[in-house]
């Protein structure tokens, strides 16, 4: 390639540039703000457009560059064609960060992808014939083209992000994107009893009852089903179950995800930051048997709450705590299931207030259910406060 156009300029969008550039080919940059007529002619002589995840498919460069038969590629498409590394490739609603760093212990693998790395800061950086971990949003799926992970794992598929992909199919489809270049020599693990996939490659399923070689440090049922598909795929990957044994015994779990960040007059606060749709609090609130006191809140991503209302009048919350944009929406739905709530409105003060009347034996869980960008740049932003409100908080 000698032109492409990278559009959107964080992490992934700079990874991009960079690895381009250091091919040899000629890079034009933007801003993801961009899309008057002036800035339509950056496509003039550009071979592909490359899309950080953050740009919407509507955005008017990525228009324009459609009807002009200019191919759109995640920074994902780009990075796997530069890598001659195997992938591994993890996707699913909820469990993602979990299982891809689970598995990169397990494999002795570099991971990257949708948190943390980049995948294109791996190239020319990792020796050709080792495995790579990659961590898959549907935003980043829905622009690929021959993305080809050997290994393609799906945890679990629910109702997401349909603010950016409209309806439930629509985020289905770019989440089974994942498999559709596999073929038979390669492995799709999948939850048992899931429907058809696209693709060719071989399918291996996995539950949370399945016989593990170790039981996993990090708690909760859902985090056993993540153990579960890490080691579907790291068997497949060709490793021992001395080796995963290891790993699911020493793997302390990830930040911001149900991270136990301090215990003070015996009552301990657990940041679940990275719960940022209804099935992941869900899935938080059952790895507790102890009363918990609920932050919940943020910016709603259309989903509904009775379910999530449903599930916190079926468990051990004692009292939830609403902040941000979705705080009045959420009471609205409590209120009918008989939640007591408070609405705080700003986390600190969620965090006095359930501090206050938390007694020893008791959690204070920060699963907001919610997008963060509210009241925060992101939620790793709003764990980190959360952790350092905790901090401040008098012994």
């Amino acid at each position: 390639m000698k032109r492409v156009l990278v559009l959107g300029l964080a992490r992934s969008g700079r990874a991009a540039q960079t690895a381009l550039e250091a091919g040899g080919t000629e890079v034009v940059a933007a801003d993801r703000t961009l899309g008057n007529d002036e800035d339509l002619a950056l496509l003039e002589g550009v071979e592909v457009l490359v899309k950080s995840p953050g740009v919407p498919g509507e955005a008017a460069l990525v228009v324009a560059a459609r009807q002009r038969g200019i191919p759109v590629w995640s920074e994902i498409e780009l990075a796997s064609r530069l890598l001659p590394n195997p992938i591994v490739g993890v996707t699913g609603t909820n469990g993602k960060t979990t299982t891809t760093e689970l598995l990169g212990a397990m494999l002795g693998a570099r991971t990257a992808g949708n948190v943390g790395t980049a995948l294109s800061e791996l190239v020319g950086d990792v020796p050709a014939d080792e495995w790579i971990v990659c961590e898959l949003s549907s935003f980043q799926l829905e622009d690929v083209d021959r993305f080809r992970p050997r290994i393609a794992v799906l945890l679990n598929l629910e109702p997401d992000h349909l603010d950016r992909h409209g309806d439930f199919e629509a985020y289905r489809g770019a989440k089974l994107r994942i498999f559709e270049n596999q073929d038979t020599d390669d492995v799709a693990v999948v939850p048992r009893g899931f429907g058809p996939i696209p693709g060719s490659g071989h399918r291996v399923e996995f539950a949370v009852d399945d016989a593990l070689p170790a039981e996993p440090l990090i708690p909760g049922v859902h985090n056993r089903e993540n153990a579960a598909a890490a080691t579907a795929a790291a068997r497949a990957a060709g490793i021992s179950d001395a080796e995963i044994m290891e790993a699911l015994r020493t793997f302390p779990g990830v930040e911001h995800r149900l991270e136990l960040v301090a215990e003070r007059g015996g009552v301990r606060y657990v940041n679940d930051s990275k719960a940022t749709n209804t099935a992941a609090a869900r899935r938080a609130l059952t790895a507790y048997d102890a009363p918990i006191h609920l932050i919940l809140g943020g910016r709603a991503k259309g989903e509904s709450w009775e379910e999530l209302a449903q599930a916190i009048a079926a468990s051990n919350v004692v009292t939830a705590y609403l902040i941000g944009e979705a705080a009045e929406p959420l009471s609205v739905d409590l209120a009918d299931e008989s939640v007591p709530f408070l609405i705080s409105g700003t986390l600190e003060r969620a965090v006095s207030e359930a501090a206050s009347a938390a007694s020893s034996g008791e959690v204070i869980l920060l699963s907001p259910a919610c997008a963060s960008y509210d009241q925060f740049r992101d939620y790793e932003q709003r764990g980190e406060e959360f952790r350092r409100l905790v901090q401040n908080l008098e012994a």
